[in-house]
């Protein structure tokens, strides 16, 4: 296995609608998912430009075109949520006479993205799948996972590496993973307040949201010795650093840059791997900031690579880094 420098992971979990139309008012978020559709060409421009590597793991569902290919690609079993508000086929038979298409399907970005060097397109399962709500199976996760694949297929792209919908992992259903071609999967920090993602309780948020900004957890880069990968499974690249949105305070934003700053530094200096995630949506809201707030951590990358030799790798390249030695 080498690991003679240290290595920068970058993904996105791409879900426009689909990944908060439980959460949110839609008809409020129009501009919000225009503004994502504009920025991400601009996300692009950037990681070509500082020869920048991300996986792109894309909701099955941003595949089709309309809603007649969205109906047409239903699959025979869907997610038996016992929270019914939570299924987006329910969700997607209820507004498709409104439009909302582009809230909810983006092939033409999605071909951006595979046209732009270093980047490859992942899966966030097919509906944006949730693996520890109560009522759904590993059979109905096999079947939405298989249409993932399937539809992915007949778009001419092969998916390898998966990030669970709202990092919810259950272990149980790395096998279905390795049994539709995945080979590697995108994992929680160590942290406690990541064991149970689904977790709302006040404690776990207040620790999530005060870690982008204070030193609760002291290391947040690891060697790529550490990974995790049993056999016939997919490997386990843990997650280091969530990328918040733009923050109205000052001081908390540059808290936040800065953070992200140094432990990219320490991950270099220290040969180790940084892994970066977040949203393209969540640049919706401040698109302008959000791009300034990119480009600093692109330039900052920059000077680790030149001063360490740090690289810059989607999770599909780690995993074949790892799998070299």
């Amino acid at each position: 296995m080498k690991n003679n420098h240290g290595h920068l992971v970058i993904s996105l979990d791409f879900e426009l609608l689909w990944g908060v139309f439980d959460v949110v008012n839609y008809k409020q978020k129009r501009n919000y998912f225009e503004n994502t559709h504009l920025v991400i060409p601009k996300i692009l421009e950037e990681f070509k430009s500082y020869e920048v590597n991300a996986t792109w793991a894309v909701v099955g569902m941003l595949f089709n075109r309309n809603w007649n290919e969205w109906e047409q690609n239903i699959p025979e079993r869907i997610p038996g949520y016992l929270k019914k508000e939570l299924s987006p086929y329910k969700f997607g038979e209820a507004i498709k006479f409104e439009g909302e298409e582009s809230q909810c399907f983006a092939s033409e970005l999605i071909n951006w993205i595979n046209n732009t060097p270093g980047q490859e397109i992942g899966s966030h399962t097919y509906s944006h799948y949730y693996c520890t709500e109560k009522g759904q199976t590993v059979e109905d996760f096999r079947a939405d996972l298989e249409k993932a694949v399937n539809v992915a297929k007949e778009h001419n792209y092969i998916l390898e590496s998966l990030v669970f919908p709202r990092n919810q992992i259950n272990k149980a259903y790395l096998q279905v993973c390795s049994d539709c071609g995945i080979k590697t999967v995108r994992s929680n920090p160590d942290s406690w307040y990541w064991k149970n993602p689904a977790s709302e309780s006040l404690l776990n948020k207040i620790f999530r949201t005060g870690d982008a900004y204070n030193p609760l957890a002291p290391r947040k880069s690891y060697s790529i010795t550490e990974l995790q990968k049993e056999p016939g499974m997919p490997l386990l690249q843990k997650a280091s650093r969530f990328l918040r949105p733009v923050e109205n305070n000052s001081y908390l934003h540059n808290l936040k840059i800065n953070r992200i700053k140094a432990e990219m530094s320490a991950a270099a200096k220290n040969k180790e791997v940084y892994h970066l995630w977040w949203h393209p949506h969540n640049f919706g809201e401040r698109p302008e900031e959000s791009m300034k707030d990119l480009n600093e951590i692109l330039i900052h990358y920059q000077k680790c690579k030149q001063k360490y030799d740090f690289k810059s790798v989607n999770m599909k390249e780690l995993d074949q880094i790892f799998n070299s030695g």
